[in-house]
């Protein structure tokens, strides 16, 4: 049975990616913490592929950090803001990733910081008016974390307004812009960002591989303690392999980004325009329009026994899709951030996320599926 997936928000490999991490497995298998020739060769790697990823996102190198995934980095960004830098009121939204939400109200419980969720517009954008209403009535020392792209819906946040309105209420800023790096074209020296998270396997890097940004003019603790690695900030020895694969796998991504993106793009509008004729009862979830991920598509189905053990159903027939993000895959309760944005709305969502390795053939054998199992 032929098998079509649809999931890719998280990636495959790309092929010029294993090729280059080997090496780091077999002949250069250094602890690059160590100083003899084995481990200055892991080490010289690792800065290269730091050096490759802050030229394409214009900071200096000693401000990116690698780390494990995206979530570990949002929650040294979240943590860090609160110990070490004095912020006491957290403002962020509903539809966050739970590396964020999870972390904030973690905090909230120890009575660390408040924290403050700021509307969203009926599509699912933060409210702009709202959330400069909060920065303006905030007497406290504030951190913003707010998502450049939602990984449910799609949608795309005005980073630089934002960053900019931190700027101007003295405000530190964290964006986890997991779904965005590697996708869309990314200058940190325009955005007002203190912090910002990134994971490899988002385009088409190693699972595993992480990167966390911290501006120069603020200082942190590291979250991980034990160990000199990644210049004191992150105790532990350094995944060498994927680090190598991280930077192969952007450097990549940003100079393909452009025919990548046409590409894709017309793979999401097709698939739009198919389920909207071909299956009765369909809706999208978020902005289908520019304004979004050109990778993701929510589409939604009215609740019935046909469209409740869809996505099950689809995975039986080969389609590979995700109910939500797929970090939380087999969780009780359903979507927060379609909870978030459509509390009175019952119907199923379906979230299609694309590749460059994805065809339109599939695109009609899924909507062909589809309309077959409903």
């Amino acid at each position: 049975m032929q098998r079509v997936y649809f999931d890719n928000a998280a990636t495959a490999l790309d092929a010029d990616v294993l090729p280059a991490m080997m090496p780091y497995f077999t002949t250069h298998y250094g602890n690059a913490s160590s100083i003899h020739s084995f481990g200055r060769e892991s080490k010289m790697a690792i800065e290269k592929s730091r050096k490759t990823v802050a030229t394409l996102l214009n900071v200096k190198p000693g401000e990116l950090f690698f780390t494990s995934c995206g979530s570990e980095s949002s929650n040294t960004a979240i943590q860090c803001a609160v110990r070490d830098l004095g912020c006491t009121h957290i403002i962020t939204s509903a539809i966050e990733h739970h590396a964020t939400l999870h972390t904030v109200q973690f905090l909230a419980s120890q009575q660390k910081c408040k924290v403050s969720y700021v509307k969203l517009t009926h599509n699912g954008f933060v409210d702009m008016v709202d959330f400069e209403r909060i920065l303006t009535s905030s007497s406290e020392k504030c951190l913003v974390t707010l998502m450049y792209a939602n990984n449910e819906i799609g949608n795309l946040s005005d980073i630089e307004y934002i960053g900019a309105l931190c700027k101007k209420y003295g405000a530190l800023f964290h964006t986890d812009a997991v779904q965005t790096v590697g996708h869309f074209p990314i200058d940190l020296q325009k955005i007002n960002a203190h912090f910002l998270s990134a994971s490899a396997h988002k385009f088409h890097g190693p699972k595993g591989s992480g990167l966390l940004y911290i501006n120069q003019e603020i200082g942190i603790k590291p979250l991980l303690m034990g160990g000199g690695q990644e210049r004191n900030m992150r105790a532990g020895t350094e995944n060498v392999a994927n680090i190598v694969g991280f930077g192969v796998a952007f450097e990549y991504a940003c100079t393909h980004m452009e025919e990548h993106r046409i590409y894709i793009q017309s793979l999401k509008t097709e698939m739009h325009k198919l389920l909207s004729e071909k299956i009765d009862g369909t809706a999208f979830h978020g902005d289908v329009s520019d304004n979004s991920l050109y990778t993701v598509l929510n589409a939604s189905f009215p609740v019935n026994d046909k469209t409740e053990m869809l996505s099950i159903n689809l995975d039986i027939a080969g389609i590979c899709v995700s109910g939500g993000s797929a970090c939380s895959s087999g969780v009780e309760g359903g979507s927060h951030v379609i909870k978030a944005v459509y509390p009175h709305e019952s119907r199923v969502p379906i979230r299609f996320s694309f590749s460059k390795h994805n065809t339109f053939e599939e695109i009609e054998l899924a909507v062909q599926k589809i309309a077959t199992l409903l």
